[in-house]
């Protein structure tokens, strides 16, 4: 399969393709992609499972053992599950995160999505979100879906990154570019 810009050239989007080709074959992307989704949480929450995966200390048993206890309490697909058993075998386990992004990346591919990063210096509304992925779709010729994050920073204006393209309208950026400007 055809992936967004070169992505299976990376290690974490090798695997990110077998898994995606394994769960297309058996008809569990959606389901997939939401275990990822739950996992990525999960190491966003728990410190201990950050460090879990990243630790060279503990053996490819016990990391596999752990996590699949962690599947279980999260409710993970037996695809999923078998594939955190393949990363913990590997000792890759610490590349999960890169691959959970890639995996979604392709997935949105395949779909013909595109998901745009918005970095905002206050939070937007759902009217706010609404008018900006009406104005992306328009302009990406898909559909776009919106990750929204706030960035306090940034002073003002919003930051929208779609694969490799950055829309900068900051007004951090407006003045780091006038102080540039002055300077001569």
């Amino acid at each position: 399969m055809a992936n967004p810009g070169g992505i299976s050239a990376s290690l974490q989007g090798r695997y990110a393709s077998a898994l995606f080709d394994l769960a297309s074959e058996n008809g569990q992307v959606s389901a997939v992609e939401s275990d990822l989704e739950k996992l990525d949480q999960a190491l966003v929450e728990s410190p201990e499972l950050a460090g879990l995966i990243r630790n060279p200390q503990i053996s490819r048993g016990e990391a596999g053992t752990a996590l699949e206890s962690v599947a279980g309490i999260l409710g993970l697909s037996p695809v999923t599950r078998n594939f955190l058993g393949v990363l913990a075998s590997n000792r890759r386990l610490a590349r999960l995160p890169e691959i959970v992004r890639a995996f979604a990346t392709i997935a949105a591919h395949a779909r013909g999505e595109a998901t745009a990063e918005v970095s905002t210096a206050h939070a937007l509304g759902p009217d706010q979100v609404e008018a900006l992925r009406q104005k992306l779709e328009a302009r990406e010729g898909r559909n776009v879906k919106i990750k929204t994050s706030v960035d306090p920073d940034l002073l003002g204006g919003l930051v929208v990154t779609i694969g490799s393209k950055r829309i900068d309208s900051s007004i951090r950026t407006r003045l780091n570019t006038l102080a540039q400007a002055m300077k001569g």
